[in-house]
C-alpha cells in the first residue's frame, strides 16, 4: 500500500520496490501459487512478465477486455 501511494502513483519506479514485490511473489509461489493477480492498476507499471515466470493477471486488462466484449455484444 505504501509503495503504491508514495511511489507508483507519482511515477517513481524503484528497483528495490520491484524486488520487494518479486520477493513476495516468490514466497507465494513457494507456498503453491501458480499465478499472481496484479490487483491495482499501478502494479503492472512496476512488475511484468519479463520479471517473473509466474503467470500474471493484470486486472486493468481483464476489465478492459470484458468491457469491450460486453459493448460489442449489445
Amino acid at each position: 500500500d505504501d509503495a503504491i501511494f508514495s511511489e507508483l502513483i507519482h511515477e517513481k519506479f524503484r528497483d528495490d520496490t520491484r524486488r520487494r514485490f518479486l520477493d513476495i511473489m516468490d514466497a507465494l509461489a513457494l507456498r503453491g501459487a501458480e499465478g499472481i493477480v496484479l490487483g491495482c492498476t499501478e502494479i503492472p507499471l512496476l512488475v511484468s512478465s519479463e520479471h517473473t515466470d509466474l503467470r500474471l493477471f493484470n486486472t486493468l486488462e481483464i476489465h478492459a477486455h470484458a468491457a469491450v466484449k460486453q459493448a460489442l455484444e449489445l
